[in-house]
This record gives C-alpha cells, sequence and structure tokens, in this order.
C-alpha cells in the first residue's frame, strides 16, 4: 500500500511464525485463476481436510503469497477455524500473468477473484477478505464493483482517497519511491532480467546509499531510478491531484456499492492514510446504510503493520498493557459471525472502538466522532515577543510571526527513519520553525476526533505549503507527535485553487487532522508550523512551478497572523476532563 516503508516484510507488519503443519489441511499451490481477458493469477488455496464446502476468505497481494504465507499467520488459524482460504499474487507479480499497474486492476481483478472462490467445489460461496496496506485498498477497490458474493471484509491500514493516498493536500507522497524501489522493483527486474539489485540485502543496501539522492531529486518526473520497472510512478507524475483521472481510485461517494459487513482497522500512528482511511471509510457507510449496520471501527496507537498491533510502544511512548491486540483474533472473530454465522456477540458491540493515547485506555461510541466540546486555542504573542496558545481571542490589531523558508535546506524530520511518536522538541530551535505553546493545563484534557486549524498567512512568494503540527508537551519540555505526518499538510495554491498574490493574507482551513489523546495536567498543548517537513513529502519551490517539471527554486519570507480580525487557532474536540 502506500507502505511508506523501507522493506517488504516491514511493510505488509509479518510476524515471524514457522509455517504451521499440513497434517490437518489441503494444500494446493500454484492454483490458476483465470480472469476475464484471458490472464491467469496464480493462487494457493488451504482448506481443512473433510468434505466441506467451506466458508472461504481471500487474501490478494503484490508481495509474493510464498513469503506470505511462511510469516503471516491468519492463513493457518483460519484453516484451524472451519475456513478455505484463497492466496493470490496480484495481476503481474510474482507467479501471476499479466503486466502490473499499481493497484489499477486491482477492482476488476478482486472481483472475479472473489467470484471464482464463490464458485469452487469446497466453497459455499460465502466469501470474505482480509489483509493490511496494499492488501486492505484491493479489498476497497473490489468491493466498489459489488461482487454478489462478498459478504464481509476487513480492510487495514489502508486509504480513503487517492487525494490523501498519493498526494496528500496537493503534496506528493515522496514515501512512493521507497515504495516502488524496495517492493516493486526487484519482482520487475527478475522478470525482465533487468539490472540492479534483486535480493532483500542488496536492495536495502542500495537504498541506504541512494534513498537521499532519489528524495531529493529534481524535477520529480525525470527521476531515472524507476524508468523501467515503475511506469505507474510516471504516469502519476502526469496527474496532479485534482486531475479526474484518479477518481478510478476514489472511494468517496461509492459506499452504497457493497452490502458486505465491513471491520475497519488502523492506528494513530499509521501511515497518516490510515487513521483517515478508517474513519471516513466507517463515517462513509453509516451514511450510505443510514446508520452503523454491519460495520465497525477500530483505531489503537499503532504504527503501519500487522506485527505492531500487538505490541504496546509506537516510537519513544509506551501506552500499556491494553494497548495491544491480537490482529488474528480481530480479524477471524469478524468473519466468524458474518461469513460462518457464529453468534458471538460482535453485532451487539458498540461500533467505534479507539485507543486514548496518555490515557492508556479504550473508549467506545455509538457514533464518529464521538460527542464533543470544540475548543479553541489561539495563536498569539505575549508582550515578551514569546509566541502562546491562548484561549481567548487576542484584541492587538496588527500582531504576525514572520519566518524565511529556504528550500534547499527544508525542515526535515530527525526521526524519518522510524515510525510511531518521537521527542521533536528540538525542531522549535530552528529559525525556520513556529512553535506555540499553551500555558500549563490546569487539569488533564481528552482530545478525541477531528481537529481543525485555521491559519491566516501571507507570503511574499506566489505559492508555498504550510505543516501545522499538533503535539503534547510533558513538563520536562518533551514535545510529542500525535500522528504520522501527512494529514497536517496543505498546498496554499492547491487548497485556494489558485497561485498567491505576494503579502496578500489568504486563510488555510486544516481540516484532515485526527487523533484521540489525554493531555495532561501540567503538559502544554503546541502548534508547530513550518513550510516543510522532508522527506515525507515533496516540498514547494516557492516559485508558482510544480516540483513535479521544474527543479528552480528561491527562498520566501512567511507571516502567519494572529490579530483581532484574523484569529488563527486549532480548534480541539475535547470529549472530556481526565480523571
Amino acid at each position: 500500500m502506500r507502505a511508506r516503508l523501507a522493506t517488504l516484510v516491514f511493510l505488509l507488519g509479518f510476524v515471524a511464525f514457522p509455517s504451521p503443519s499440513e497434517d490437518d489441511s489441503i494444500r494446493e499451490s500454484d492454483v490458476a485463476v483465470p480472469m476475464r481477458d484471458g490472464v491467469v493469477l496464480r493462487a494457493d488455496v488451504w482448506r481443512p481436510r473433510g468434505p466441506g464446502p467451506f466458508p472461504t476468505l481471500v487474501y490478494r497481494t503484490p508481495y509474493d503469497r510464498r513469503e506470505a504465507v511462511k510469516d503471516y499467520t491468519t492463513f493457518s488459524a483460519a484453516v484451524e477455524r472451519g475456513y478455505a482460504v484463497v492466496i493470490q499474487d496480484v495481476r503481474g507479480r510474482y507467479g501471476s500473468g499479466g503486466e502490473y499497474v499499481a493497484y489499477q486492476n486491482e477492482g476488476r481483478d478482486g472481483y472475479e477473484t472473489i467470484e471464482w472462490a464463490a464458485q469452487q467445489p469446497w466453497s459455499n460461496g460465502k466469501v470474505g477478505t482480509f489483509g493490511l496496506s496494499y492488501p486492505g485498498a484491493v479489498q476497497w477497490l473490489a468491493a466498489m464493483e459489488s461482487p454478489p458474493h462478498l459478504v464481509a471484509m476487513v480492510p487495514a491500514m489502508t486509504y480513503h482517497t487517492p487525494r490523501n493516498f498519493f498526494y496528500s493536500g496537493g503534496v506528493f507522497d515522496l514515501s512512493w519511491i521507497g515504495w516502488i524501489w524496495n517492493n516493486i522493483a526487484p519482482d520487475v527486474r527478475a522478470k525482465k532480467n533487468l539490472p540492479g539489485p534483486r535480493s532483500d540485502d542488496e536492495v536495502a543496501a542500495q537504498w541506504e546509499r541512494s534513498r537521499d539522492r532519489m528524495r531529493r531529486h529534481l524535477p520529480l518526473a525525470t527521476l531515472p531510478d524507476l524508468k523501467d520497472v515503475a511506469p505507474s510512478y510516471y504516469e502519476w507524475m502526469r496527474h496532479p491531484p485534482s486531475d479526474p483521472w484518479w477518481d478510478w481510485a476514489e472511494l468517496r461517494g461509492k459506499f452504497g456499492g457493497t452490502q458486505a459487513a465491513i471491520l475497519n482497522l488502523s492506528g494513530w500512528h499509521d501511515e497518516a492514510y490510515g487513521p483517515d482511511g478508517a474513519v471516513n471509510n466507517f463515517a462513509g457507510l453509516v451514511a450510505a446504510r443510514g446508520g452503523p449496520h454491519r460495520t465497525a471501527v477500530i483505531v489503537g496507537p499503532w504504527v503501519h503493520g500487522v506485527k505492531a498491533v500487538g505490541r504496546t510502544k509506537s516510537g519513544e511512548r509506551e501506552f500499556g498493557p491494553d494497548a495491544a491486540l491480537d490482529y488474528d483474533q480481530v480479524v477471524l472473530r469478524w468473519m466468524d459471525h458474518y461469513v460462518r454465522g457464529l453468534q458471538n456477540g460482535v453485532e451487539r458491540e458498540k461500533p467505534v472502538r479507539v485507543f486514548t493515547m496518555g490515557a492508556n485506555r479504550w473508549h467506545e461510541y455509538e457514533t464518529w466522532p464521538p460527542p464533543a466540546t470544540q475548543t479553541s486555542f489561539f495563536l498569539a504573542t505575549r508582550a515578551a515577543k514569546a509566541r502562546s496558545l491562548e484561549s481567548r481571542p487576542v484584541r492587538t490589531s496588527r500582531s504576525f510571526s514572520e519566518f524565511v523558508s529556504d528550500p534547499s535546506a527544508p525542515v526535515s524530520d530527525p526521526f524519518a527513519q522510524t515510525t510511531g511518536a518521537h521527542d521533536y522538541r528540538a525542531l522549535a530551535e530552528r529559525p525556520d520553525v513556529l512553535v506555540f505553546d499553551s500555558a500549563p493545563l490546569t487539569h488533564a484534557m481528552d482530545v478525541t476526533g477531528p481537529i481543525r486549524a485555521e491559519i491566516y498567512f501571507s507570503c511574499d512568494a506566489p505559492d508555498t505549503d504550510l505543516w501545522v503540527r499538533l503535539l503534547d508537551v510533558a513538563p520536562d519540555g518533551a514535545a510529542f507527535n500525535l500522528m504520522s505526518p501527512g494529514l497536517d499538510v496543505l498546498r496554499a495554491s492547491h487548497a485556494l485553487g489558485h497561485k498567491l498574490v505576494p503579502g496578500r493574507i489568504y486563510r488555510l482551513d486544516f481540516t484532515n487532522l485526527l487523533t484521540s489523546n489525554r493531555f495532561e495536567k501540567g503538559h502544554r498543548v503546541r502548534v508547530q508550523i513550518s513550510t516543510a517537513f522532508f522527506p515525507h513529502m515533496s516540498h514547494n519551490l516557492h516559485t508558482g512551478k510544480s516540483e513535479i517539471d521544474s527543479a528552480e527554486m528561491r527562498k520566501a519570507v512567511l507571516r502567519i497572523h494572529h490579530d483581532r480580525l484574523r484569529r488563527s487557532r486549532i480548534v480541539l474536540p475535547v470529549v472530556g476532563k481526565g480523571d
């Protein structure tokens, strides 16, 4: 999936367990699954011994089904519970025929695979799908085709819209470069006998040597390293995020196309598209169905991957024993009810289950977002020129904070190679980063749900990006991020629909931020503003031209305005005072 990870293994979150015994199951390898256009996809089929027929689960992956069955435990656990399981390489990958075009064939191929599985003599015709990341996306793309035998799915850590997936806030996501290099290119080289690294060790070593050069290369559309292995990348470069071309991957407005029972799962520190996908796909289903019928959402404190779901720590923050869940159990319990028909109580549970970081406990709700009080913190400058967050609007008639942004030396993430929560206090020392802190809280504050930021700004350049990051600052100064980078960035020209007039004041509305976190008594709320956060996203050149097809850049002077008329603020959904 947009897997912004350096290696295939971590991308999928595989858990290293020994291969299960074949004594109590029947296993067929390289089973042909014909598509209507004549292409043959290959799958392994595992099923219990016995006459059947069996309820059936389908898992489709671009990452080699042979590796999946070695390391991913859901398959053997499903067979033990009485399911037949189809594990398939998607079109053009590993054992399957055809040409691989990232994501674009998964809707129709998924439909045909589901219907093929339902018609096999060992299947009872009821099919469920599961998988995380790219194997999560393929489920949604297939579901939008309305396969009649799809009755349940558990898409985990996957997306909601291509506009917050390939791009975010109008800015291209640079992690696609690493995803292609580490996860897609090796098999392409092997299939086509192309030069370059193929083994995991060779691929990782070359990425270590080349990643900074590749991610800094301008223009993006002329990156030479992916020319022979990823035509999809160069196709993406031809289509800005507003282009209707992307509608083939759009889920919004299409949720009425499936009646399957759908459990959405993600983590607050998952790749940014993950929690956005989980809660918004849930909300889309609720709207299409007139209520939370046969759908639910779980969001924990985790980073990307199945292995992470079973951990209690994300980055540098420990969230306690309750944070860990058994991924296999979550998936199969949902399937047991909706595919096997077992009465296990799933349908009686509240449909929204989210983990509040800091409080380190799960909360259940009937709706998303849960009822909350919208609490504003206004950006301000104190008399001593120190920047702050205030609970009341400022009365000053003219007030702003100014900084210079240099695209040749962008603000960079010091923890770019690791995911999860980290202490970002050091970034406050940079002259091109603005930090606004509240006073120490007099009581704990639980924030759960969508977060809004309204930022008034001016710039002496025709375009810029703004990052508005929310952090939890402890009394010792540690400043922890509450979500992964990506939902907290906007390109001004994309959001406004036009280039900037230098010096004119504009307002940007950030509406995609979300989390669940307890700010403890004595902690501070921090808003951190910059124009870049490299290497997560490409950065603005400040010339009005796109980094897709230009390398020219210039410095820019930005002002963040916070006066009685331009009330820059962040609005937090407070669900109650903490204990």
